[in-house]
């Protein structure tokens, strides 16, 4: 699929003359598949985990922000894919646009697909992903070590959902998400409230 469509449904949501997001140009990936996670401060705050897959990054929006406990298992809601630029997006969406409200960065970097067949192969991520469960190990500055995220059927109205897991067994050090309020963005160094307020003096 061409990544002009991949993005039609993002672009659809977005008038870009109002909003600072980017509209997707199509970057060229760099030494491995990335990740971003992002705290976004909209209509509820909200953590937004994005896995770089082909040319766009697959979202979900996290409620409660990734765990770093194996026994915590956090919903995950999928979203519209996202530009590769989207990794680098920090500031503040305008009020009246789509999920308009601030944005940092709080963790990014590389991510491994480790999705297996039962007969141990290697599966592509993206095959691993349609058919509903994905192993991975992230390697960013706050998230590492090996993560899962499972398709499951939940809600009165039969949306897709997701849960995201912490491989139990796994020693890799990590941090869960911690008080979106006081967190700091890994680009800037920033809070949410600092942002939002240098947008403001802009």
């Amino acid at each position: 699929m061409a990544e002009r469509d991949r993005l039609r449904d993002y672009r659809g949501k977005r008038d870009f003359d109002r909003t600072g997001e980017p509209r997707g140009r199509g970057v060229s990936p760099g030494d491995g598949p990335r990740f971003v996670v992002q705290i976004h401060d909209a209509s509820t705050m909200h953590f937004d985990f994005r896995l770089q897959v082909d040319d766009v990054l697959k979202s979900w929006s996290v409620p409660k922000g990734p765990s770093a406990d194996p026994k915590d298992k956090r919903l995950a809601v999928p979203t519209e894919d996202h530009p590769l630029e989207y990794e680098e997006f920090e500031g503040v969406i305008p009020r009246g646009e789509y999920g308009g409200g601030t944005v940092i960065v709080w963790d990014h970097g590389t991510y491994e697909p480790l999705s297996h067949d039962r007969q141990g192969r290697p599966v592509d991520f993206a095959r691993s992903l349609e058919r509903g469960h994905a192993t991975f190990r992230l390697s960013g500055s706050k998230l590492r070590g090996e993560y899962a995220l499972t398709r499951f059927r939940g809600g009165r109205d039969g949306e897709e959902a997701w849960l995201l897991v912490k491989r139990a067994g796994d020693t890799a050090r990590t941090h869960g998400a911690p008080d979106p309020r006081r967190a700091r963005s890994a680009v800037s160094g920033r809070t949410l409230a600092q942002v939002a307020s240098d947008a403001a003096g802009e």
